[in-house]
């Protein structure tokens, strides 16, 4: 007779999980709330289905915080395996010129959803929507309004505190406070950030993009873009920041940034082509000679004094570390993805919470943190393959 297991919550960690899983080995039913499963997977295709990063294994670990946490999954299911194993469900990837992995162009969110789950569907693997799970009964799992289900093995993907829209909004983890497993409270990551803006320079400038530039908080430098917003910024070169500025605002302090708008040149090379421009003034040779946006300029007239903005060396000094504060990041619901949740130190090596036996946490209920740019969801599909490869191992013994 099979073992069992229940994966409560259908997130791309669950999916990946039941993917590599053992159907002959195990009875495996998937207990989602909602009345499908991956709402929050085909909200992150909103804006391109960005799915993994190309970038070689060894950097790309290091993107997580704490990248540790995470070298164990990754470098048994890495980028290349999830590339691999798409194009097996019949989903071929190319990579952009920002190094990011996406289905082929007229591959929709939807289709690379339904190819996973008519897979897990051919292994047998069953689907029970509208099971809101409520906590334990012994050893059981118990969902609304009254149904207790026993399992060998409970799997837990139930997501982070962000984008509650989808499902995932972190109200299990005061159920898990009640089993004493120890929880971290869930705070935004890889979101928008307030600054505060004069309403002329928003009038003139929101919505509007900076891009190829640098952003730096203390030792961290992250390329990239950021767009101008009422609320202040946003963009994956503030996301990837994140791990950094929230401790700080979390003290209640305002977080100073600089912005590189040129990163490709020295502040000399910037300097110099200050001083031999042969442009009218310093708006045309910004413009013209440095090739910086409107909004770029906008930026620094909006902060500069006329002297500041009409002396060479000074201007250089800017263009090369824009100095921007930050106030207070933006909602967790607003988030793309959120901090907080299980304990690291509450589970073993293989996901097990250490408070209960044969139960398993995996995905962003944990308290990791990733860029965005395909690195949250690398992170889910490895950490579900881990888990499965353990099990799978696990029964042969």
């Amino acid at each position: 007779m099979k073992a069992t297991i229940g994966i409560i919550g259908g997130g791309a960690a669950g999916l990946a999980f039941a993917s590599f899983i053992d159907t002959s080995k195990f009875d495996v039913t998937i207990y989602e709330k909602n009345k499908t499963v991956g709402r929050k997977f085909l909200v992150a295709g909103d804006g391109g289905f960005n799915l993994t990063h190309a970038e070689h294994i060894d950097q790309f670990i290091t993107r997580y915080t704490p990248h540790s946490f995470l070298e164990n999954a990754l470098t048994h299911f890495s980028n290349k395996d999830t590339q691999k194993w798409l194009n097996e469900l019949g989903i071929p990837t190319f990579t952009g010129s920002s190094n990011r992995i996406y289905p082929e162009k007229g591959i929709k969110p939807i289709q690379v959803l339904n190819a996973i789950i008519d897979q897990l569907k051919s292994k047998g693997v069953k689907f029970k929507f509208n099971k809101t799970w409520t906590g334990w009964n012994g050893n059981a799992a118990t969902f609304k309004p009254n149904e207790s289900v026993q399992m060998d093995h409970l799997i837990f993907c139930l997501g982070g505190g962000s984008w509650k829209i989808t499902g995932s909004d972190g109200t299990w983890s005061t159920t898990f406070k009640k089993a004493n497993i120890k929880t971290i409270p869930f705070a935004p990551a890889n979101c928008a950030y307030k600054v505060a803006w004069s309403s002329k320079f928003l009038d003139d400038f929101s919505g509007q993009p900076l891009k190829n530039i640098a952003v730096s908080y203390g030792k961290k430098t992250q390329k990239g873009e950021l767009v101008i917003t009422d609320f202040g910024i946003e963009g994956n070169a503030v996301y990837a920041l994140s791990s950094e500025i929230q401790p700080a605002l979390n003290l209640g302090e305002i977080v100073p940034l600089k912005i590189d708008f040129k990163p490709m040149f020295t502040e000399t090379e910037v300097f110099n082509r200050l001083e031999n421009s042969t442009f009218k003034n310093s708006t045309e040779t910004l413009k013209k000679g440095l090739k910086l946006s409107k909004v770029q300029i906008g930026l620094l007239k909006n902060t500069l004094t006329k002297n500041q903005y009409t002396s060479n060396k000074t201007l250089a000094h800017w263009i090369k570390q824009f100095k921007l504060e930050i106030t207070a990041p933006a909602s967790l619901n607003e988030a793309i993805s959120s901090t907080g949740g299980v304990a690291l130190n509450a589970i073993d090596s293989n996901y097990q919470l250490l408070q209960k036996k044969s139960n398993y946490c995996i995905g962003e209920m944990l308290d990791w943190n990733a860029p965005t740019g395909g690195y949250l969801l690398q992170a889910c599909f490895s950490m579900g393959a881990l888990l499965a490869n353990h099990l799978n191992t696990s029964s042969e013994s």
